[in-house]
């Protein structure tokens, strides 16, 4: 018995003697990872650059299976936010500043441990060199935890390696894993929406769009209003020889529901037309592709725009419904003038291949809209 006392209290020192050294060790750490993404530069900074797409790529959010992520109204850009918990632990990221296809830096809190982070982006041959790079000040607990598992400076870059490879995977098969089959010829309903509406340069389309979504659906749920439909984007304007746009985002409701004045968000009516559906699954880099199809199908079928009609564009499958991008889909709706004798037939015209670099253009073509029209 007596012996066991003794291993018990050797133990115990053992145990207090560790502990004492790891307390005295500095708590500072900084670490650097450069991984090669084959995919071009932009594609891979608008990817990072969005907290939603965490998930797809980061090693340890996916390690944690139930962990759960708070996302705020804003994910993208200076300013985006996300948080997240697991029951034991828990953290949160801020992004404090972004150079436009360059560099993001942000701010991290994860169970009292803060780090600073960068990540850079540069072309290099083969496709974009992404490196990270983190500085930060671990707590008592942190650095004992870390200890036994081989010390900050060794998880952190397993870490980053594992996120690294995971986002050239998810980019490489994901974001250029798609299909495109036009439908052919259908009737979108009338009803009523909520919109909130924006004009700005061509090229900034897409941003618009994914920030302006963030927000509608924010507002939708704080406000308690349901959804009678998919979220859908209406292009009202698209004047490529001006380098214009003007777009809408639109929620369906059940009924017409009417504003307080000053709010940026609008009520709106959706009027029936008659349309070519063209389906895209697929991230949405494809959509302009998409729209090419469609046009030509329009084209090789006697088919004419109804330039007084919707173009429009209904997110049935999004990163907020699946994370992976090869699932996401988008309905394209062109109002068309419909044959007298008959409707044109619905054939599908698809591949799923590797594609080249997405652009970041609006999906429509110049050939429909250098005539400055407006579409109402």
């Amino acid at each position: 018995m007596r012996i066991l006392k003794y291993i018990f209290l050797l133990i115990l020192l053992a145990l207090v003697g560790i502990t004492v050294y790891v307390a005295t060790q500095k708590g500072d750490f900084e670490v650097t990872k450069s991984g090669i993404i084959k995919t071009s530069r932009s594609s891979v900074f608008d990817y990072v650059n969005d907290y939603k797409n965490w998930e797809t790529f980061g090693s340890w959010m996916q390690k944690n299976s139930d962990i759960k992520f708070n996302y705020d109204v804003k994910t993208i850009g200076a300013g985006a936010k996300c948080s997240w918990d697991n029951g034991s632990d828990e953290g949160n990221i801020r992004t404090v500043f972004v150079k436009e296809n360059d560099s993001i830096s942000q701010r991290a809190n994860f169970n009292g441990t803060t780090v600073a982070i960068s990540l850079t982006f540069k072309d290099t041959v083969g496709g974009t060199k992404v490196t990270i790079y983190s500085k930060g000040k671990m707590d008592l607990l942190t650095k004992i935890c870390t200890f036994f598992k081989g010390g900050a400076t060794s998880i952190l870059i397993d870490s980053y390696e594992k996120s690294l490879r995971n986002l050239d995977k998810t980019l490489n098969y994901e974001m250029k894993t798609y299909s495109i089959k036009v439908n052919g010829i259908v009737q979108r309903g009338s009803g009523y929406c909520l919109k909130q509406t924006v004009s700005c340069h061509i090229k900034s389309v897409s941003k618009n769009i994914k920030i302006m979504m963030s927000n509608m659906l924010h507002f939708f749920k704080k406000n308690r209003i349901a959804m009678t439909g998919k979220p859908f984007v209406s292009y009202d304007r698209y004047d490529v020889a001006n380098d214009f746009a003007t777009i809408s985002i639109c929620i369906p409701v059940g009924k017409e529901i009417f504003i307080s004045s000053g709010s940026d968000v609008s009520s709106g009516a959706i009027v029936a037309f008659t349309c070519l559906k063209t389906t895209l699954t697929g991230d949405y880099s494809h959509s302009k592709e998409a729209w090419t199809k469609a046009e030509k199908y329009i084209a090789d079928n006697g088919l004419k725009q109804n330039f007084a009609g919707s173009y429009s564009e209904v997110y049935v499958k999004t990163i907020d419904d699946i994370k992976q991008p090869s699932k996401w889909i988008t309905e394209i709706y062109i109002p068309v003038f419909p044959k007298a004798e008959t409707s044109a037939p619905a054939i599908a015209t698809s591949t799923t291949v590797a594609a080249p670099t997405p652009s970041k253009e609006n999906p429509k073509t110049s050939e429909t809209n250098t005539d400055s029209t407006e579409k109402q």
